[in-house]
């Protein structure tokens, strides 16, 4: 088990990302290294976002878009599974 909290794309970085503009990418990731560090502080990230309960999938907006994300206390790490940029973008 990790001693501090990390974050991952699920499956991979290119199934997630790709074809999107960088610096919807970009933004996404400084987001969830935020949620990273508050959760290395001790602050529970399962009710951040919006989603139907906290602990499951949580959605996000970031740079005129939004992500879902996934919260793993047991496992320290939050996986981000779907970037959706904004509509100018696609």
């Amino acid at each position: 088990m990790r001693e501090s909290w990390g974050w991952e794309y699920d499956p991979d970085s290119q199934h997630v990302t790709e074809g999107l503009p960088t610096e919807v990418v970009a933004e996404v990731e400084h987001l969830v290294g935020q949620l990273v560090e508050l959760a290395d502080t001790g602050v529970d990230i399962t009710d951040m976002g919006d989603g139907p309960r906290p602990g499951g999938m949580r959605r996000m907006d970031a740079a005129g878009g939004y992500f879902f994300f996934l919260p793993a206390p047991r496992s320290r790490l939050v996986v981000v599974t779907r970037i959706i940029p904004p509509f100018a973008s696609l």
